[in-house]
């Protein structure tokens, strides 16, 4: 008999996840009926618990999002040197002897997603906002930008924190403040990591021949800053080819097969966010 294979994403909130959509296409897309992928309403104070109860012969891996991927890191055996260097893990492999490997497809999804755009190397990067995505962000930078990261954040003790990753990470990094933010679209490639309406009024300012544009937004799309950018024929990503790139990953260390299937992971992607 057929063991039913099974993971899942967890976080609070999560209704609005779409790693469902896209992991139950790639399983669908390859045939693998005995997948399973959900999702589950889990908080920090509800994880290790979650975590204790999976039997490791039924599941294969998990997702995470906010705001465990920080909590988890205690509960693992071993992170990866990715995960390590950004203090976050949104992936967890179960091995056959039941080890708990966390590692960050994060970073990677980001430099994948840009190299599929074309853009492959740069000469300058900034970055708007501070938060867990911004060191993603930062980490993707150290393997593709060849000179200075300007990080714009709205705080002291933001900046502070990093510069402290930059310095790990091997980053010419600097810190400006969140009001000259309009200045980074003059960077050949800006990295958009804030909330919703965060960006809004730096659209304006975008100049007359921007960089290209990666806001890790998906939804709504475009951004004001998006369609701006675009407007001046920049080169624009969004949060879906994060979304999808990192999933894609994901799903290949879930299941083993490589490569993931990308064109049925963002075919279903768009139409949910079209539907």
């Amino acid at each position: 008999m057929t063991t039913q294979r099974r993971a899942a994403v967890l976080g609070s909130p999560i209704a609005h996840s779409l790693s469902p959509v896209l992991h139950r296409a790639g399983f669908a897309a390859l045939g693998l009926a005995d997948w399973r992928y959900d999702r589950f309403e889990v908080d920090e104070a509800g994880l290790p618990g979650f975590v204790a109860d999976l039997d490791a012969a039924e599941w294969a891996g998990l997702s995470l999002t906010m705001p465990l991927k920080r909590a988890i890191i205690p509960l693992l055996d071993e992170i990866s040197d990715t995960a390590r260097a950004v203090d976050a893990v949104n992936t967890v492999v179960f091995g056959p002897d039941g080890r708990r490997s966390g590692d960050n497809t994060d970073v990677p999804g980001l430099v994948k997603a840009l190299r599929e755009r074309g853009v492959d190397r740069v000469a300058a990067a900034s970055v708007l906002g501070a938060g867990a995505t911004a060191s993603s962000a930062l980490a993707a930078l150290a393997q593709i930008c060849d000179g200075p990261v300007t990080v714009h954040v709205r705080s002291a003790e933001r900046a502070a924190e990093m510069r402290v990753l930059g310095e790990r990470l091997g980053l010419d990094l600097r810190t400006a403040a969140w009001e000259s933010g309009h200045e980074a679209l003059a960077a050949p490639l800006t990295i958009s990591t804030t909330p919703v309406g965060a960006t809004d009024g730096f659209a304006a300012a975008v100049p007359d021949a921007p960089g290209a544009l990666f806001d890790v937004l998906y939804h709504p799309w475009p951004t004001k800053l998006a369609a701006a950018c675009a407007e001046r024929g920049a080169t624009v990503l969004g949060g879906l080819d994060l979304l999808v790139h990192q999933a894609v990953l994901q799903f290949e260390r879930f299941t083993g097969v490589t490569p993931g299937p990308l064109a049925a992971m963002r075919a279903a992607g768009e139409a949910a966010l079209e539907g």
